[in-house]
């Protein structure tokens, strides 16, 4: 991975781990405000979605290294959360290395 890759892809990280908190809590303003259920039957649901979306963020995020950007880049990729425009900054090859269509996800 050149040095310039690892920079765009420092932002890419960055910018998807915001993105993927303002979808979590979007998910779970959307339960808290559910109506038709009891508070405890919100609670629950809430606590299961924050549990797999801990787990959600831990794969997509945890291990920051050049070693592991391949990987999480990829991921980052196949969820949606990557930013189009820095995508294009990437060099050819570590972008089509990133590309999780090529692994038919």
């Amino acid at each position: 991975m050149t040095e310039s890759d690892w920079k765009i892809f420092k932002n890419i990280r960055d910018g998807a781990i915001e993105l993927f908190c303002q979808n979590a809590l979007a998910e779970f303003k959307e339960i808290i405000d559910s109506a038709g259920s009891t508070n405890h039957d919100r609670y629950l649901v809430n606590y299961k979605v924050v549990n797999n979306k801990n787990k959600e963020m831990a794969m997509l995020f945890d291990g920051f290294s050049r070693s592991k950007a391949s990987m999480q880049l990829m991921l980052i990729r196949k969820e949606g959360l990557a930013d189009e425009s820095l995508l294009t900054q990437l060099s050819d090859g570590f972008r089509a290395e990133t590309d999780p269509s090529k692994f038919r996800w």
